[in-house]
């Protein structure tokens, strides 16, 4: 028998809601949870296990260090300082913590032996999903962010209000960065094979510019932060379906954060775009017909991403 064994790196809002969210679901076996702070990772596990008497399934959910996720079959990292990024509502600011984070804990988790399958939440997601994946060495496609996976569910939720249709006969994806320079491809949104554009003859609602409607999304996600302080359920259900498809063998298409190698004539970044997931992780790219204007604007958000990457390299040592 496999024991379908999932690890959590950094239990803060996000780790605990994405452990949650796993164990309701029943989608692993067993949870290892690592965190900075033992006492925090050791709390979360007892609360949990006080509750599991009530909860639909049985999930073996425990505190533990990185030999603990060794022969883990995924692992999720949700680490950060969420505070850093109030300042400019821009998830680059907490880069400097982030990105020293993410070397000590890929440093640990190479050194640990892990060769399963990392889905990164951390931010700026697509900056350490690179870091992460440069520092493990795992083949292509193991170490993936939930990159742009959150915000077309954002863009899935607002296309079901204003059209009436449920979000999953809904097609469509946001691509390219987590962040400030994420956008929405019109050209390929269709509700069960019939175009945007067809429906918005008769609902002016749906007759949007991709640069107010890319706008709109991620200032639905910054209107949460400005009272949460913080964006949890969305992210966690997005990770859980991650984690379900990869242990599940599934064979899904998700929008991920992918290193690109070629796909979309780009290069040696990591970028939200439809992926096939399944045991592997991202078992393929797909790639977008976009159109000349939307394929522009995907280069530019490319670029601003390895912008960032470069710029991360010159961050030391994180010092509060």
């Amino acid at each position: 028998m496999t024991i379908k064994k999932v690890g959590i790196i950094g239990i803060g809002n996000v780790g605990r809601h994405v452990m949650l969210d796993l164990v309701n679901q029943g989608i692993p076996d067993e949870i290892v949870l690592v965190d900075l702070k033992d006492e925090k990772s050791r709390c979360e596990a007892t609360d949990i296990n006080a509750g599991m008497a009530y909860m639909p399934n049985r999930v073996k959910v425990y505190a533990g260090t990185y030999e603990d996720l060794a022969d883990a079959s995924l692992i999720v990292t949700s680490f950060g300082k969420i505070e850093l990024t109030s300042v400019g509502n821009d998830r680059n600011g907490e880069m400097p913590f982030t990105i020293d984070a993410a070397r000590k804990v890929g440093a640990k988790l190479k050194a640990c032996g892990f060769h399963g399958v990392l889905i990164d939440i951390t931010n700026p997601c697509d900056v350490i999903s690179h870091k992460l994946a440069e520092i493990l060495g795992l083949p292509r496609g193991r170490v993936f962010g939930t990159g742009t996976g959150l915000d077309t569910a954002r863009l899935l939720y607002r296309l079901s209000a204003d059209s009436g249709v449920d979000q999953r006969s809904i097609t469509a994806y946001m691509l390219g960065e987590h962040g400030v320079a994420v956008f929405a491809p019109l050209s390929v949104v269709s509700f069960h094979g019939v175009p945007l554009a067809e429906l918005a003859k008769d609902n002016p609602k749906l007759r949007y510019s991709q640069k107010a409607i890319s706008k709109a999304i991620f200032d639905d996600a910054w209107a949460v932060c400005d009272v949460k302080h913080c964006t949890e359920h969305g992210i966690a259900a997005t990770a859980a379906r991650m984690a379900k498809v990869v242990l599940n063998d599934e064979k899904t298409i998700m929008p991920a954060s992918a290193p690109l190698d070629g796909e979309y004539g780009e290069k040696a970044v990591f970028a939200g775009v439809p992926c096939l997931l399944g045991k592997d992780g991202i078992e393929r790219i797909l790639e977008l017909p976009l159109t000349p204007d939307e394929k522009a604007v995907f280069h530019d958000c490319c670029e601003s991403i390895r912008q960032n990457i470069a710029k991360a390299e010159t961050f030391g040592e994180y010092k509060a």
